[in-house]
């Protein structure tokens, strides 16, 4: 079986703003909530079919430098608390986002919140960093 390998360089957008070169971790969950179908005279208990449409329960976590600069982390971020209109965009590589692939799909998460955010999260002699954590949302993959 072939395998392929690549150096984990994901590139990201938050609300069209690229934010790839503050991005040390990126982690999207595509998650269907599980949706019981059982049924009286069943013998175990029966969860989903293929006619059956469970909803979407999606994250995604980055953690982010904080910057203060006008396009980055920070004026990106602030204003995005408690909305749920944020659009997040990822892909495993920069080509992806722009011209997505079989190898190189873009993730695109609409309409997900964010419920807090750090402004200041300092300690000295280090490099100031945020983690955010985006609930909800709708998730599609684009290949071509």
């Amino acid at each position: 079986m072939a395998t392929s390998v690549y150096l984990s360089s994901p590139a990201l957008t938050i609300n069209a703003v690229n934010l790839t070169d503050q991005a040390t971790s990126a982690v999207l969950t595509y998650s269907l909530e599980q949706l019981e179908t059982t049924s009286f005279g069943d013998i175990a208990r029966k969860y989903g079919a293929g006619s059956i449409t469970s909803l979407q329960n999606n994250t995604f976590e980055v953690t982010l430098y904080q910057s203060y600069e006008a396009t980055e982390t920070e004026a990106t971020i602030y204003g995005l608390v408690g909305i749920n209109n944020c659009t997040i965009t990822v892909s495993p590589t920069a080509a992806g986002l722009v011209t997505p692939t079989a190898t190189s799909p873009k993730y695109t998460l609409t309409g997900t919140y964010l419920e807090s955010h750090t402004p200041i999260n300092a300690s000295l002699g280090e490099l100031s960093t945020i983690t955010l954590l985006f609930t909800g949302g709708t998730l599609t993959k684009a290949v071509a």
